[in-house]
């Protein structure tokens, strides 16, 4: 048992952004899950708590949930579709892009899609609540359709096709099912692909919404100016360093004074002592 929590640890620990989003994903639900298994009520409470409700009061005390239902699922069944379809994503999403823009958009395709959701909800039959990872893998699976219609995409008994026709069916079908079953699923769908549209809009004039996070983690930062040095002083060192400079001041003066002395009566007039302190100057 060990071993596997420290494999599980070391593979969370190296894995993209989209491994993380998984593990994520999969631990909240499988909760989920067993709580509504074993502890019916309990698990209600706690999707209550973390599925996106389409009574616009719920979200005044639970905001958080604009964005928490992209990781609770409707069964397992829906997690499993959405988790092979992050995957395929993401293989695709970095061909061009890095991890910080994937999580970028899967946060962004979640929230608007959210938002969708609500919105819609107020003039359509949209359901009670909102769950699933569905609209913020969108996001990046039309962002990469939106910067490179024409890549080639192998699909298992289809064949090749392009990136361009994958995001038209998709959006096409969701349009279609406005009017059948689960209203809010393909509102949501919409409103994540619309994010991936103008996602790759903006990057393409120079604005990236992954800076975003680059802002809100500077934030948090000490500021970086020029930092204050200190200067220690010794005392003692500064006074012998003012004797020594006056001292060899003294010594130079009488040096000069000797010197004319003799240039005017020459070096017999000098006394044992000038000429002793001479010689040593000399040295």
């Amino acid at each position: 048992m060990s071993k596997f929590i420290d494999d599980f640890r070391f593979q969370y620990r190296t894995g993209g952004v989209a491994q993380k989003l998984i593990f994520w994903n999969v631990g909240v639900s499988v909760l989920i899950f067993i709580l509504q298994a074993f502890f019916s009520t309990l698990g209600s409470v706690v999707v209550g708590w973390i599925a996106l409700s389409s009574d616009l009061v719920s979200l005044l005390y639970k905001p958080w949930t604009l964005f928490t239902y992209a990781f609770a699922h409707a069964g397992p069944i829906h997690l499993i579709l959405n988790m092979l379809v992050l995957f395929f994503v993401n293989r695709l999403f970095s061909t061009f892009f890095s991890d910080k823009q994937f999580l970028t958009l899967y946060i962004f395709g979640a929230l608007l899609g959210g938002v969708f959701f609500l919105v819609g909800s107020q003039f359509l039959s949209t359901g009670g609540v909102l769950v699933g990872a569905s609209a913020a893998t969108i996001a990046p699976l039309i962002a990469v359709a939106v910067h490179a219609p024409m890549m080639q995409v192998r699909l298992a008994l289809i064949g090749n096709v392009k990136m361009w026709h994958i995001a038209a069916f998709i959006i096409l079908l969701d349009v279609i099912q406005l009017t059948t079953s689960n209203v809010g699923g393909h509102l949501a769908h919409l409103g994540g692909a619309v994010m991936g549209y103008v996602y790759v809009k903006l990057l393409e004039n120079g604005s990236d919404l992954s800076s975003i996070f680059d802002k809100l983690s500077n934030l948090f930062k000490r500021s970086q100016g020029t930092k204050f040095k200190k200067v220690y002083v010794n005392n003692k060192v500064v006074k012998e360093e003012n004797v020594d400079a006056d001292n060899a001041t003294q010594r130079q003066q009488k040096i000069d004074s000797i010197l004319d002395k003799i240039s005017k009566s020459g070096y017999e007039s000098l006394t044992k002592e000038e000429k002793d302190f001479l010689f040593r100057a000399g040295k």
